[in-house]
């Protein structure tokens, strides 16, 4: 039994301030350090949601976004904020629990609707959300079967309709400002082989992310989306191991490399951040381009 209740079981330049600067709420203190400034997020005083935050076990190869939630919530706690941590993995928020002291753990499968709305319905105030969990199935087009295709939809899109309606409602009935980063992929933008339902996910994210721009925008709340290339989680680093698949996929990119999980983190802070306050309804391509498709 686990240690808490398990719930149901185009492109942007991120470039910071010219000058010093400090804000409130989710603000940026640019300090001197060895004659060149640097940038640290401040994000004391909120509470950060992030779904995804396990680490996807390599026994479960079809989580693509393993890592980037983790390090996510890492660099969230780190930055002063009360973070909630949900993923569908126990033993993940153990470990994730002993190295972040105070984190909210929330032991749920997104994919589950009523599991959901039990687990997150009462979560309480949420200034800052990040929607990342996802999955991927390789299947041809001919082959690909309806559980699987109800399956990504279900995690990867529908989850993030639920959250993102739980957090908006709360943020507009105590009337503040909130910002929503949904993780998608370069393959909202572009094709490839046998990922054709996890890239239909996130080409409807994309639209999404905008429409939720638009709506919510009035309310103060911001909604933008980051779209990685190949990410090195260990999970990457697994479906990469190929020489030549990787060659193939490296040559898509305009410097012919993958992201690591600390750009498509860094990218994230930023959006979530009072830097990026006028920015709304974008998706930075984070070490993509613009890909050939």
């Amino acid at each position: 039994m686990p240690p808490w209740p398990a719930h149901s079981a185009p492109s942007s330049t991120l470039a910071p301030p010219a000058s010093p600067a400090i804000k409130k709420g989710a603000h940026v203190l640019l300090q001197e350090d060895a004659g060149a400034n640097s940038m640290k997020l401040n994000f004391s005083g909120l509470r950060a949601l992030v779904t995804g935050a396990g680490k996807g076990p390599l026994s479960q190869p079809y989580f693509l976004s393993a890592g980037i939630g983790r390090d996510t919530v890492k660099a969230l706690h780190a930055s002063g904020a009360k973070v909630v941590a949900v993923t569908r993995t126990n033993a993940d928020l153990l470990s994730l629990a002993k190295e972040c002291p105070g984190i909210e753990p929330v032991c749920v499968d997104l994919g589950d609707w009523e599991a959901t709305e039990k687990a997150l319905g009462g979560i309480g105030p949420v200034d800052l959300l990040v929607n990342n969990a996802a999955l991927v199935i390789m299947q041809p087009f001919l082959e690909i079967t309806k559980e699987a295709f109800d399956r990504s939809f279900n995690v990867n899109l529908r989850a993030v309709f639920q959250v993102s309606q739980m957090v908006a409602r709360d943020m507009i009935n105590r009337g503040v400002a909130g910002s929503i980063v949904n993780v998608s992929s370069m393959v909202a933008h572009v094709t490839f082989p046998q990922l054709i339902t996890y890239s239909s996910t996130k080409g409807a994210m994309t639209m999404l992310t905008k429409a939720m721009a638009m709506e919510l925008g009035p309310h103060k709340i911001r909604v933008n989306s980051v779209n990685p290339t190949v990410v090195l989680t260990d999970m990457g680093k697994k479906v990469s191991a190929d020489p030549e698949f990787a060659r193939k996929l490296k040559e898509r990119h305009p410097l012919r490399k993958f992201a690591e999980v600390e750009d498509v983190v860094n990218s994230i802070l930023f959006l979530l951040s009072d830097s990026s306050a006028s920015t709304s309804g974008s998706g930075i391509l984070v070490d993509a381009g613009y890909l050939a498709s």
